[in-house]
C-alpha cells in the first residue's frame, strides 16, 4: 500500500482507483447505514462520503457491508481443501476466517499447520491461524503426532498466525500441567481461545485467569453471561453438528454485543452451499430479535478487534476493502464481493477467480490399520448392564447411560429394537492395532454401517454399525481409498467419499463434494438415521473425549466428567 497516494486519494486530491457510489454503508463502530461513496486506492479503502475515481460503479439502492468474519472454523471438517472451502465461502461473503488446523495436526503434526498456511496463501479470502493448542487434545487418545510448545512456536514468527487455539484441556490448566502452562506461556501477549463446555464458578474463573479469552462451548444464555462476567469473549456457534446460536441470543444486547462473535467451528459444503455460512447467522440473530447494527457488528469488527486485526471488519480509511453487496437489507446472499478492491464474486456471473492446488502428497497416505480381522469387532461384556454413550439431538454433547443391554455368550451384540449400536474406534496412524469398543444409543441405524476417518480429535477410524461383517467391510474400504467416509449394507459397499489428504480433506470441488454427502447423508437416512443428526459428523464427535459427558477413543471408553478411562461394564 502507498500510504502517501492513499492520503492524497482520501482527501480527495487525486483519483480513486475504484469508487463504488450513492450506497448505502454500514459504519461499524456507530452502527449506521449512510448514503455515500466509497473510494478504493490498491485494493484498501481511502474514505468514505464524495468521490471520484478511474472506475466508478453506481450502487444506489444497494447496501455495503464489511467481509464477513469467522471467528474459529476448521477448514479440515469440511472435508474441502482450503482453496476449494474459499470458494464455498466467499459467495456467502464470508472474507476473513480464523481457522484451527487442529484436525490435520493431530494427524501429520507440524506438516499440517505448514500446509495450511502454504494452501491458503494465495486465496481470495483472509485466513488467519490460531495454532493448535492439544495435539492430542488429552492422554485419553492416540493421535498421529504429538506437539509441543517447542513444537509451536517457530510459527508465531508467520503474519498470519496469531495466537493460540482452543484450549480443550481445561482439567491441564486448572491442575497447572507443565506441558499446559507452557504452551499459554509460550502466546505470550497474544490472543489464547478457550474450550469450557460446563465450567462454571471457581473452575471457570481458573480458567480465565490462566489467559485465556473466548469460549464457544456455550449451550445456555446463563453460561454466556457467566463467561462475560469472566471476562471472556463468547462465539456464537451454528455449525453442522452443534447449532447453539439461537437458544444463545436472550444473552445479546447492547451492553453485551461488543463481545460476541459468530463462528462455525464446523460445516459441511452442503450447508455452505444451501443455506449459507455467517450471512445467515447474521440473519438468524436478526430474526431472534438482534438489531442489524448489533448483528453486523458481531460478524465483522467484533472478531477483528478480539484478534487484533487492524485491517478488516470496517468501511473505513486504511481497512481492506473487503466489501459486501446487498440487493436489500434483509442480509441474504450478497449479489457481489469484493476483495481487497477486486470483485471475486457475482451473483450472475458466479466466481471471477481461480485457485491453483497446493502439493499434498506429503499428508496423504495416512490410513495405517494393522492387520484387522473379524475378532477385532468383538466387544467383550461380563455383565449385562453397560456404560452406553447417549445421544442428544443437535448437540455434540452426550449423556451417560447406564443400561441393560442385549448379549450374546459374553459379547455386547447390537440392539436395533432398543436402538442400541456397536461403535469402534481404530487407532489407524501407528499401525498398532489398538481398538477402542463401546456401545452408543439413538443413533437410529437399522441396517449396515458408517465408517470414517473423520473422528475428532485424533481422526482415527471410527465406526458404527448393526453387524460385524458391514463394519468390517466398510472399514476395509477406508483403508483401500486412503480415508474418508463410507456406508456398508448387505455386505456391499453403498457409497463413499475418499478424503486423500489426511484422511481429511479433498481437492475436488465443494459442489461436488457437497453433492457425494447428500447422497451418503440420504443413505444413512435411508438405513435409520434421524433428521436431527448430521450422520458422519454426528459420528466424528463421538470420538472427541473433551465434550461431555460419554465419548470413545482407540484406548477405551471415556468419562470426560472424570476424565479417565471406564469399563463398558457398569456397577462391576
Amino acid at each position: 500500500m502507498d500510504i502517501k497516494r492513499l492520503i492524497r486519494v482520501a482527501q480527495g486530491l487525486e483519483p480513486a482507483d475504484l469508487v463504488l457510489k450513492n450506497a448505502e454503508v454500514f459504519h461499524g463502530y456507530t452502527g449506521e447505514f449512510l448514503h455515500c461513496d466509497v473510494a478504493i486506492c490498491d485494493g484498501y479503502i481511502a474514505g468514505t462520503g464524495s468521490y471520484f475515481g478511474i472506475q466508478e460503479i453506481n450502487m444506489e439502492g444497494k447496501y455495503l457491508t464489511p467481509g464477513f468474519i469467522d471467528s474459529h472454523v476448521h477448514i479440515e471438517s469440511s472435508m474441502l481443501t482450503p482453496e476449494e472451502f474459499a470458494k464455498a465461502a466467499i459467495p456467502c461473503g464470508t472474507t476473513t476466517v480464523i481457522i484451527d488446523p487442529h484436525e490435520i495436526a493431530n494427524v501429520v503434526g507440524t506438516k499440517g499447520i505448514q500446509y495450511m498456511l502454504d494452501a491458503s496463501e494465495k486465496l481470495p479470502l483472509n485466513v488467519y491461524v490460531m495454532l493448535p493448542s492439544c495435539v492430542p487434545a488429552t492422554p485419553l487418545e492416540d493421535s498421529g503426532a504429538c506437539l509441543l510448545a517447542e513444537d509451536l512456536k517457530p510459527f508465531l514468527q508467520h503474519p498470519r498466525v496469531l495466537g493460540l487455539a482452543e484450549m480443550m484441556n481445561a482439567p491441564g490448566v486448572l491442575s497447572q500441567s507443565d506441558d499446559v502452562l507452557e504452551k499459554l506461556q509460550m502466546a505470550g501477549d497474544y490472543q489464547i481461545d478457550g474450550h469450557a463446555p460446563g465450567l462454571t464458578g471457581s473452575k471457570l474463573m481458573g480458567y480465565s485467569a490462566a489467559g485465556i479469552n473466548s469460549d464457544h462451548e456455550c449451550f445456555t444464555p446463563e453460561q454466556a453471561m457467566e463467561r462475560l462476567r469472566a471476562g471472556m469473549h463468547v462465539m456464537l456457534r451454528e455449525g453442522t453438528a452443534a447449532k447453539n446460536l439461537r437458544e444463545l441470543l436472550p444473552a445479546i444486547n447492547p451492553d453485551t454485543a461488543p463481545y460476541f462473535m459468530f463462528c462455525a467451528d464446523d460445516k459441511i459444503p452442503a450447508e455452505l452451499l444451501e443455506n449459507g455460512y455467517i450471512n445467515e447467522m447474521v440473519q438468524i440473530a436478526v430474526k431472534g430479535g438482534v438489531s442489524v447494527a448489533n448483528a453486523l457488528q458481531i460478524a465483522t469488527i467484533n472478531p477483528a478487534k478480539y484478534f487484533k486485526l487492524k485491517d478488516v471488519g470496517l468501511i473505513a480509511p486504511g481497512y481492506k476493502a473487503d466489501i459486501l453487496v446487498f440487493d436489500a437489507l434483509n442480509i441474504k446472499k450478497p449479489k457481489e464481493v469484493y476483495k481487497s478492491g477486486r470483485k471475486v464474486y457475482d451473483s450472475q456471473k458466479g466466481l471471477l477467480f481461480k485457485g491453483s492446488h497446493i502439493d499434498a502428497s506429503a499428508i496423504s497416505n495416512t490410513v495405517h490399520l494393522g492387520n484387522i480381522t473379524m475378532a477385532d469387532f468383538a466387544v467383550p461384556l461380563a455383565s449385562d448392564m453397560a456404560n452406553v454413550i447417549g445421544l442428544v439431538p443437535y448437540q455434540i454433547v452426550t449423556k451417560k447411560i447406564q443400561m441393560e443391554v442385549k448379549r450374546e455368550n459374553g459379547y455386547a451384540v447390537s440392539d436395533l429394537e432398543n436402538d442400541v449400536l456397536k461403535i469402534l474406534v481404530f487407532e489407524r496412524h501407528h499401525s498398532t492395532g489398538r481398538v477402542g469398543k463401546g456401545l452408543v444409543k439413538g443413533f437410529g441405524l437399522k441396517k449396515g454401517a458408517l465408517a470414517s476417518t473423520v473422528a475428532h480429535d485424533s481422526h482415527n477410524l471410527i465406526t458404527i454399525g448393526t453387524n460385524d461383517e458391514d463394519m468390517m467391510l466398510a472399514v476395509k474400504e477406508l483403508e483401500r481409498i486412503g480415508g474418508g467416509i463410507c456406508i456398508a449394507a448387505d455386505g456391499k459397499i453403498l457409497g463413499s467419499l475418499p478424503l486423500p489428504v489426511g484422511g481429511l480433506m479433498t481437492n475436488a470441488p465443494a459442489a461436488e463434494v457437497a453433492a457425494k454427502q447428500a447422497e451418503l447423508i440420504t443413505m444413512a437416512r435411508e438405513l435409520g438415521v434421524p433428521e436431527f443428526y448430521a450422520p458422519f459428523l454426528t459420528m466424528a464427535f463421538l470420538s472427541l473425549p473433551v465434550i461431555p459427558a460419554l465419548k470413545l477413543t482407540d484406548k477405551g471408553l471415556i468419562d470426560v466428567d472424570a476424565f479417565k478411562i471406564i469399563p463398558l461394564e457398569a456397577n462391576y
